[in-house]
């Protein structure tokens, strides 16, 4: 009587298995087969919390992710550095104080902490570290400065965008590029009206703007132009005529624009300061190097939010600097070079070493901004199931969004480009981990894509 009740469970469980794998192969060549996915590709794979196939089309074909290429760069970020993890920025300075008068520099040097100046986190902000580093610099006895401000951003490489991002990303504020000296997560806002520059978040260094702005339409249909150290700026496309809109860009010089800040919290606080702001990315230009500018006395030690709070917003919220750092610092960390390059050849290996066939993981970089990612829908579901049974799973899996239709997954889209990854547990227990992938689809793919993954429920 047992083993005739254990067939009947097992029996119903392959038919229940059968008919959700029937129905995601009927929504599935439904949408493929529509007038809007004539040219498109397609990567869906579904597995079981174990990893038993539950249903596959074109599993192993790489596509262009966009944003959930995330998954990969989160978990091996949490693995490899641990969720304790942060980042320090230090203040010091050289040469001798006589009477409150430093004769000499006063340095501000990160190990690239992507988080410095950032509103998301509580006792992290702006005016956190300002006091911070003020009330240290009124602690050493400080009244009056006749050296250099010089901001040390000299802990990654020069290249602070990664290669392939296109070229009207890189001036709005999700292509900002990452340096040794971060400052507000490299992001600025514009209140515009129509065509007119109302007001800034803070005032820009250095930057001169071309406005070729048309007042039209409903919705914010601008991009901004510019590039890292660039001195000019450009806007284009259209805005809604007679309302305020936000538009939200990139800063071109994060180091400087820092430098500049700390130079008049300096004045405003009464501290005489008759040197020049100087980074060392400029001292380098004029022929220099910030190690001849000896820093022996540490006045502050600045640490960062924990790397699991810097995961949670990189996935809640996407933020594509913290993708492309966490990719420099895995560079830096496990093999000493803080290049791109050496960050993502990390990376592959990383997922290479957990089984992962490198041929379905073709990085670019770490946020998945790059059209030149190619990730198949299996990959980003054993990245997920890996990542389960790992002991940082909660801190990972709590900065996946819940979605419109309920479901905890990562989105991606680009143009042309949606995808999905993430975790369902059905209406009745099944636990499902999930990636799919379309490219050069001209509907909407959130919807269709939805009505697909909805079948899981």
């Amino acid at each position: 009587m047992k083993k005739s009740l254990s067939v009947f469970i097992f029996s119903t469980q392959l038919i229940f298995a059968q008919n959700i794998s029937q129905k995601l192969d009927e929504a599935t060549k439904n949408l493929m087969n529509s007038s809007t996915a004539i040219s498109s590709n397609l990567s869906f794979y579904v597995s079981d919390e174990s990893g038993s196939l539950v249903y596959d089309y074109q599993g192993n074909k790489g596509l262009s992710t966009a944003s959930t290429q995330k998954i990969f760069t989160a978990a091996a970020a949490l693995e490899t550095l641990g969720k304790n993890y942060t980042y320090t920025t230090t203040s010091a300075y050289s040469g001798t104080i006589s009477n409150g008068n430093l004769s000499g520099n006063i340095f501000i040097t990160s190990n690239g902490d992507p988080t410095l100046g950032s509103w998301r986190y509580d006792g992290y902000k702006p005016e956190n570290f300002k006091q911070k580093l003020l009330d240290a610099i009124k602690k050493s006895g400080i009244t009056k400065i006749t050296g250099d401000l010089i901001i040390d951003d000299s802990y990654f490489d020069h290249q602070t965008i990664p290669g392939g991002w296109p070229w009207d990303d890189l001036g709005n504020y999700y292509g900002a590029g990452v340096w040794g000296v971060n400052w507000r997560e490299n992001q600025f806002d514009i209140n515009i009206n129509g065509t007119d520059f109302k007001s800034f978040s803070y005032p820009l260094v250095n930057v001169k703007w071309l406005n070729d702005l048309k007042a039209s339409g409903s919705s914010d249909q601008s991009l901004i132009f510019t590039a890292p150290h660039s001195d000019v700026a450009l806007i284009n496309g259209s805005l809604p005529a007679g309302k305020i809109t936000t538009v939200s860009g990139s800063v071109p010089n994060p180091p400087l624009q820092l430098g500049t800040e700390v130079q008049k919290w300096l004045s405003d606080s009464g501290i005489e300061f008759s040197g020049k702001v100087m980074t060392s990315s400029q001292l380098e230009l004029e022929g220099k190097s910030v190690s001849e500018f000896p820093k022996k006395n540490i006045i502050m030690t600045y640490e960062s939010p924990t790397l699991e709070k810097i995961v949670y917003w990189f996935l809640r919220k996407s933020v594509n600097l913290y993708g492309e750092n966490l990719i420099k610092t895995l560079g830096k960390e496990k093999k000493g070079n803080p290049s791109f390059k050496s960050g993502i050849s990390y990376l592959k290996e990383f997922w290479k070493s957990k089984g992962i066939n490198p041929n379905m993981i073709n990085f670019a970089d770490g946020s998945g901004l790059s059209p030149q990612n190619y990730v198949s829908a299996k990959a980003e579901v054993q990245a997920l199931i890996y990542a389960k049974k790992q002991t940082w799973f909660e801190s990972y899996y709590e900065g996946f969004p819940t979605q419109d239709n309920g479901m905890k997954m990562k989105s991606g889209t680009m143009r042309d480009t949606k995808s999905y990854a993430g975790f369902h547990t059905s209406k009745d227990g099944k636990k499902y981990i999930f990636a799919i992938i379309i490219n050069n689809y001209q509907g909407s793919g959130s919807t269709e894509l939805q009505k697909i993954l909805n079948i899981l429920k």
